[in-house]
C-alpha cells in the first residue's frame, strides 16, 4: 500500500476518496457472518478451547488498533469467564518483560496482528517462543511470519484495502468474544454473537447518513473521547481513526478521568465523544451534564438514551441492540469509524491513504535490533 494518493495504483486511481474505507465500514455485518462461518468450519475455536481452556490468565498483546482489540478483548474475557485477563502493547513486553509477565502461570498470550506482518508483535511472539511459552495468535492474513511463530494461530477473512483497521478490528474482537464464550459457558452470549451480524445490520445502514450530516454542519479542532470500563478500548479506537483518517488532533481519557483538569480545554470547537456505559450511566450523564453547561459540543453513543442525556447530545447515536452490554462493543465501534471517515474527506483527504501510514509497521533490521537488545 502506497503512503500518498499520489502514488495510488492504476486500479486506485479510478476510486473516489475513501471509496475503499467506506465500502469496509458499511460492510461490517457481512463480514462478520463470513468470519464467523469460517470459525465454524475450521474449527479452530474447539482446538484453542482444547489446548487453553484450562488457563487461568490471558494477556492480549497489539500495536495500535490490535492493542485497542486487545483491550476490549481482555475485558470481555475477563467478564466472561472469571479469570484474570490483560491488555499490553507489544512493546511493553519486549522492554519490560519482568514487568508484564511477573511470576505469571499457566497464562496464554494472545498475539494480535491483521497481516501478521507487524514488527513489534513478531518480536513479541519470538521472545515468548525463546521462553517456552505456548501462545496463540489471531491474524486476517494466511500464510505470515506470526503463523510460524505461534502455536495456533486463528485467521479470520477480514482484511481490507485500506489502510487503517476497520472492519479486522470488529472482526478479530468479534471471535474473541466468541472464544470468551465458549471457555465461560457463555451459551446465551455465543448464540448471541452468532446472530450479531443479522442483528446489528439494520443499525449499521442508517449510521453512514447520521455521521456524514453531522460532520457536514460542524468543524471542530480537536476531538476528545471518552469511555470506560469495556469502552475505554474503544474510546482509545475512536480518537486513533479520528486521527489516522482526517490528520486531526484527538485526545482520550476515562470518562470521569476527563473532570480532573483536562475539562479545562472545552469550547465548542471541541467535541466531546462519550460512549456511555450500562454500569457508569449515571455518573457519566453526570458528566455530559456538566460539559455541555460548559459550553461543550457533544457526540453521544449509547444503546438507549434518558431524556437528560438527549437534552446534552448535539448528535445522540442509540444503537437499540436487544443484547448484553459486552455483545455492543464491536457494532458501538461504528461511528467512531466514520467520524474520521467524513471528517477526513470534508478536509480534502484520502482517508484509503494517510500520510506517513503503512498498512502494517514493518521495522528494519537495525530497528528491530534495537527492540530486541533492549530485551536482554
Amino acid at each position: 500500500m502506497s503512503k500518498s494518493a499520489e502514488k495510488r495504483s492504476p486500479h486506485d486511481e479510478k476510486q473516489p476518496a475513501g471509496a475503499h474505507s467506506l465500502m469496509e465500514i458499511v460492510s461490517q455485518s457481512d463480514c462478520w457472518l463470513a468470519c464467523l462461518e469460517s470459525l465454524r468450519q475450521s474449527g479452530s475455536l474447539d482446538q484453542v478451547s482444547a489446548t487453553f481452556g484450562d488457563a487461568q490468565e490471558w494477556l492480549f498483546i497489539g500495536c495500535g488498533s490490535s492493542y485497542y482489540v486487545a483491550l476490549c478483548a481482555a475485558a470481555t474475557m475477563a467478564t466472561f469467564t472469571g479469570r484474570r485477563a490483560r491488555a499490553v502493547p507489544a512493546s511493553e513486553l519486549l522492554l519490560y518483560p519482568g514487568l508484564v509477565l511477573g511470576p505469571a502461570k499457566n497464562l496464554v498470550p494472545v498475539l494480535i496482528s491483521r497481516s501478521g506482518q507487524t514488527s513489534e508483535v513478531l518480536k513479541a511472539a519470538e521472545w515468548l517462543r525463546n521462553h517456552s511459552i505456548p501462545t496463540l495468535a489471531i491474524s486476517c492474513a494466511e500464510g505470515q511470519t506470526l503463523q510460524t511463530l505461534a502455536s495456533l494461530t486463528v485467521t479470520l477473512p477480514a482484511d481490507e484495502k485500506s489502510t487503517v483497521m476497520t472492519r479486522s478490528f470488529s472482526s478479530m474482537l468479534l471471535a474473541l468474544q466468541n472464544l470468551a464464550a465458549r471457555l465461560g459457558k457463555k451459551s446465551a452470549e455465543a448464540k448471541q454473537l452468532s446472530e450479531m451480524p443479522e442483528l446489528a445490520a439494520p443499525t449499521l445502514a442508517r449510521l453512514p447518513d447520521i455521521v456524514r450530516t453531522f460532520v457536514a454542519n460542524h468543524v471542530f479542532s480537536d476531538y476528545i473521547c471518552l469511555g470506560q470500563g469495556p469502552y475505554y478500548g474503544l474510546a482509545c479506537e475512536y480518537a486513533l481513526k479520528v486521527t489516522e483518517m482526517s490528520v486531526s488532533y484527538a485526545q482520550v481519557f476515562h470518562t470521569l478521568e476527563f473532570r480532573h483538569g483536562p475539562k479545562s480545554v472545552v469550547n465548542p470547537e471541541n467535541l466531546l465523544v462519550f460512549l456511555l456505559s450500562e454500569k457508569g450511566y449515571e455518573a457519566e450523564a453526570d458528566l455530559l451534564e456538566e460539559m455541555k453547561s460548559l459550553g461543550g459540543t457533544t457526540l453521544v453513543v449509547t444503546n438507549s438514551a434518558t431524556e437528560r442525556v438527549r437534552a446534552n447530545a448535539d448528535l445522540l447515536i442509540e444503537l437499540a441492540l436487544d443484547v448484553p452490554e459486552y455483545l455492543r462493543l464491536a457494532p458501538s465501534l461504528v461511528p467512531g469509524q466514520l467520524l474520521g471517515l467524513y471528517t477526513g474527506l470534508r478536509k480534502g483527504l484520502d482517508p484509503d491513504s494517510p500520510r506517513n501510514l503503512s498498512r502494517a509497521v514493518i521495522l528494519d533490521d537495525q530497528t528491530s535490533k534495537k527492540t530486541e537488545h533492549a530485551t536482554l
